[in-house]
């Protein structure tokens, strides 16, 4: 009887990457914060735990992965670039990982120069979604803008690689630049948010000032702070 052989398919994920900072015991409860906001966002999504800038000791790293997990937080695989090797009782060290664009473009000139040069129309990215985005519905679109023709309901969530428009109410959560673009916005025509986040800095309904509730609105990042603003 002939053996069949095994057979490998090559698959591609986007993880999404957090990264603990001191003081640890303030970095959790912003963490406890986010997911009181946005309940489910991290269930059955990969995540990697990157410690590249809170360094903890290696005896450390064990307990850090137990207080996410208390969180409800799957930690897949952990970026330590400091530490040779983890015990077998970790998730994997992660080798390889692809960085984001902001940090290619730190670290390569020319990748930048490239990145600046006007996109060809035919290559465009923008996903467009025609119809209202409901209520625990997730649209995510890693590699561009979208752009939703309606409303989207309370509890649904956009992730977008650039740009968010929302060109009815926007009633649930948005997250634009998810992968590292600091230059995304987000654009409505009608806040009523749950959660407003770019590149990871985020603002909820709570933090919102009154004013800009039921308005048209454009978030942008400055300096580490989601500035919301009217839409002119």
């Amino acid at each position: 009887m002939q053996n069949k052989s095994i057979r490998f398919r090559a698959r591609s994920f986007v993880a999404f990457a957090l990264v603990p900072e001191a003081p640890l015991e303030q970095w959790l409860q912003d963490l406890d914060r986010w997911i009181e906001n946005s309940p489910g966002f991290f269930k059955g999504r990969p995540v990697v735990l990157d410690l590249n800038v809170l360094k903890p000791q290696a005896g450390e790293i064990g307990a850090l992965v137990a207080l996410i997990a208390e969180r409800g937080i799957r930690t897949y695989a952990i970026e330590a670039d400091y530490v040779d090797s983890l015990g077998d009782e970790l998730p994997p060290k992660l080798a390889g990982a692809r960085k984001t664009m902001i940090e290619e473009e730190q670290a390569d000139a020319e990748a930048l120069a490239k990145a600046e040069q006007p996109a060809e129309p035919s290559l465009s990215k923008t996903l467009i979604v025609e119809q209202p985005v409901r209520s625990g519905q997730s649209i995510v679109h890693p590699h561009g803008d979208v752009i939703v023709m309606g409303s989207a309901s309370f509890g649904s969530e956009i992730l977008a690689g650039g740009s968010i428009h929302v060109y009815g109410t926007l009633r649930g959560r948005a997250f634009a630049g998810a992968w590292g673009d600091r230059s995304a916005r987000i654009f409505c025509r009608r806040n009523e948010a749950e959660l407003l986040a770019v590149d990871g800095w985020y603002r909820t309904a709570e933090d919102m000032e009154p004013s800009m509730r039921g308005k048209a609105i454009q978030v942008h990042l400055d300096d580490n702070a989601i500035q919301v603003a009217p839409l002119n």
